[in-house]
């Protein structure tokens, strides 16, 4: 059988520091940092669509936990109404930019392929880039971005992504197909961490996230993070689609590492969807993710499963791949290229060969540039200053970034090029209902009265027309679509209901 197409998407807070400006003046600072977006967008998301609170358990939640570190600093302090702090921004190309909690955050437009979804999400980094110099010349004042997640100093900050699955697969079975993959695919697509922020103290880890998670599973996102986020709110109509909003993955660098993170879990979402996932019944998911990050030499990845059993990593990774190319008709389906991918990472890591890993991986890349410095400086491998090389690698500044410096050497497998992100900033991906959001911010934006991933509210004479983005119907191209606010209204409501 043909796998089921999995929708999906990217959504990524970035550390930022502006000369002069302290962690009270940070909401402020990113909603400034967002309004001073260069190019075309439209201000107004309609927020009524978003359920925060909402539990895929089946309940609701009277609140959400708030960080105290977070309240600490933001303690006597007023802001603007919220919508103004958010700052939110619709592109040309479908995405959503926003401040998210003092962070600017791109949220990729939707894609079908994991290649896909991480050719937007480097696109971002190039709109962040230019955000930033933006700012700067307005301002004054120099902006340095990084794509991480954690400041080092206590604060996280997330790397979310989001599928789109039918409701009708119940809670029980997307925790138990899911959370297990998880754990498992840090080991190919972890970004590296120096040090640790909370228990025992390691001099590296695989994954920036791990420190921060607290529980297998709840709808929290800000504090008592969980590996499996069980927030409800599908971005779709609630009575036929679920979206797994997953806040367990890392920032990366490498689009490779981005693009195999997504595709690990659409192929655990498609196996999930014809009952055919894998079926490992991990006993503690939190200690099991942190032990996995805790051991980058590979000696066990072990993770403890309920009755006194015990697989690893390595193994868990390879029963997903099995099952997809026993169930699935594969011929000429990207899932073929990761599954051969991913079995070939698992090969080099079981075998110790990190001159395969280096191009293809984030953490073992980084975790080269750093023991490099160590050991030029003379810093023993747990020496706090080692962060630095952390933060440096994770740098959007080419100028300063590590990891710009391993694509100029040719020490990165696969670097998305120059057009390739160009054309991603300016149009969305034409399969996909973004391109129904992003042709009308480009040629009917003062038309359009309020928009969301689900939906577009334009102006129809004296009325507004709502309009329901359906996310499995397939626009026609951008040339094919009317300019025109009247006729692209009448022509959405044929297409998506």
């Amino acid at each position: 059988m043909i796998p089921p197409r999995v929708l999906a998407g990217t959504e990524t807070e970035y550390g930022f520091q502006i000369e002069g400006r302290g962690a009270r003046e940070q909401i402020d600072d990113a909603s400034a940092f967002v309004r001073a977006y260069p190019g075309p967008a439209f201000v107004g998301w309609d927020y009524r669509p978003e359920s925060p609170r909402a539990d895929l358990r089946g309940f609701r939640l009277e609140r959400l936990a708030t960080d105290p570190q977070d309240a600490q600093f933001d303690a006597g302090l007023t802001h603007a109404p919220a919508h103004e702090v958010r700052a939110d921004r619709i592109l040309p190309n479908g995405a959503r930019f926003y401040n998210d909690h003092g962070h600017p955050e791109y949220s990729t437009p939707e894609a079908w392929t994991a290649r896909e979804v991480a050719l937007q999400d480097a696109a971002g980094e190039v709109l962040l880039r230019r955000c930033a110099d933006a700012y700067a010349r307005a301002s004054g004042q120099t902006v340095r971005i990084f794509k991480n997640n954690t400041d080092f100093h206590g604060a996280a900050y997330g790397t979310h992504e989001s599928y789109l699955v039918p409701r009708s697969l119940s809670y029980a079975e997307l925790y138990a197909a899911v959370t297990p993959l998880l754990i498992a695919r840090q080991i190919l697509t972890g970004a590296g961490k120096v040090g640790a922020e909370t228990g025992t103290p390691v001099p590296y880890q695989i994954s920036q996230r791990a420190d921060f998670f607290v529980e297998a599973a709840n709808a929290e996102t800000l504090f008592r993070r969980p590996v499996f986020n069980t927030r409800d709110e599908p971005h779709a109509d609630p009575r036929a689609w679920v979206r797994l909003h997953v806040i367990s993955g890392d920032a990366n660098r490498m689009a490779a590492c981005t693009a195999r993170r997504v595709g690990l879990v659409q192929m655990a979402v498609a196996l999930a969807i014809v009952g055919e996932a894998p079926k490992w019944r991990v006993l503690d998911p939190v200690r099991a993710f942190q032990a996995v990050s805790r051991d980058p030499d590979g000696r066990c990845f072990r993770v403890d499963l309920e009755g006194s059993n015990w697989t690893d990593a390595y193994q868990i990774l390879e029963s997903y791949c099995e099952a997809a190319a026993h169930v699935f008709d594969l011929t000429d389906h990207p899932f073929t290229e990761l599954i051969t991918e991913s079995r070939s990472l698992v090969a080099a890591l079981r075998a110790g060969d990190e001159a395969a890993l280096r191009p293809h991986v984030d953490w073992v890349a980084k975790r080269d540039v750093v023991r490099q410095y160590a050991e030029a400086m003379g810093h023993s491998p747990d020496d706090p200053e080692l962060a630095s090389v952390d933060l440096a690698y994770a740098d959007l500044d080419p100028e300063e970034s590590l990891f710009d410096a391993l694509v100029e050497m040719g020490q990165v497998g696969w670097v998305p090029t120059p057009e390739e992100l160009e054309s991603r900033l300016e149009t969305a991906p034409p399969d996909t209902r973004a391109a129904w959001r992003g042709h009308a911010v480009q040629h009917f934006p003062d038309a359009i009265r309020s928009a969301a991933w689900s939906c577009l509210n334009l102006a129809d004479g004296n009325r507004t027309a709502e309009l329901y983005l359906d996310p499995m119907a397939q626009p026609d191209q951008d040339s094919d679509l009317p300019t025109n606010a009247a006729d692209f209204i009448a022509h959405l409501r044929t297409r998506s209901s």
